[in-house]
């Protein structure tokens, strides 16, 4: 069943999480066959300068995700840090984001979003 947009129930939850520290969001896309690639894109430059005004930005972003484990194929994989679960919050409620955020809606026929919180570990220090 294709997942465009968060229920009720996984925004409350998203207010759970701890407001300390950055959070990266894991999105995995899946495009409309007829334009949906192109409409993506038109969100993603409305978006980019929302994430330099609230000091976020991307991390990485892919495409052509093939499965070598699991069942699963993604057009692309986009990877966002934000500074804090509230900037986030704050970001997906504001206006700009909810006009540029029609083009997603369009463009995608699948979605996933992960938050993860980053850990450093041992193999970032040499």
């Amino acid at each position: 069943m294709p997942i465009i947009l968060p229920t009720k129930e996984q925004l409350d939850n998203l207010q759970t999480i701890s407001n300390e520290g950055p959070l990266v969001m894991v999105n995995l896309l899946r495009f409309k066959p007829e334009g949906g690639e192109a409409l993506y894109e038109k969100y993603s430059q409305l978006l980019m300068p929302i994430l330099n005004k609230i000091d976020a930005h991307v991390i990485y972003y892919g495409s052509d995700a093939k499965t070598f484990i699991g069942d699963d194929a993604w057009d692309a994989v986009l990877l966002v840090q934000y500074p804090s679960r509230a900037t986030f919050f704050n970001m997906i409620s504001d206006r700009e984001y909810i006009e540029a955020s029609q083009y997603r809606e369009q463009g995608l026929a699948d979605s996933r979003l992960y938050i993860t919180r980053p850990q450093y570990v041992a193999w970032d220090n040499p």
